[in-house]
């Protein structure tokens, strides 16, 4: 099992920078590959960026050249750094870890998950 928790969420004005992070702990088996998700209210949960267990990284389109995903095994933290907000940025932010070696950004290939973190973009 692995345990995930989120921390870092916040309220900030559009063009400002957040940074999420994710504590982990638990067995390597069940977080080889892992990563941040976000979900907004009557809408399905959306991958914004993964790692996997080679290192490499992907990140959705939309968030492209503005968030940077890193993990640290050393110190069991996922982070996510957010540059430029937009307003449609805002969601509760989701950690989670996979025992796949390699995932992709859909939801349906994460195992485990955290309880979220808030952030609010506004104007």
């Amino acid at each position: 099992q692995v345990s995930l928790l989120e921390s870092g969420g916040g309220s900030v004005q559009a063009g400002g920078s957040l940074t999420l992070s994710c504590t982990f702990s638990g067995d390597y088996e069940y977080r080889e590959s892992m990563g941040w998700f976000r979900q907004v209210p009557g809408k399905e949960r959306e991958g914004v960026a993964v790692v996997n267990s080679d290192g490499t990284t992907r990140y959705a389109a939309s968030v492209k050249g503005r968030f940077t995903i890193s993990k640290d095994s050393a110190e069991n933290t996922l982070s996510l750094q957010m540059n430029n907000l937009k307003l449609e940025d805002s969601a509760t932010y989701y950690c989670g870890a996979s025992t796949r070696a390699s995932v992709s950004l859909f939801p349906a290939s994460i195992g485990f998950w955290g309880r979220g973190t808030q952030v609010t973009v506004s104007s």
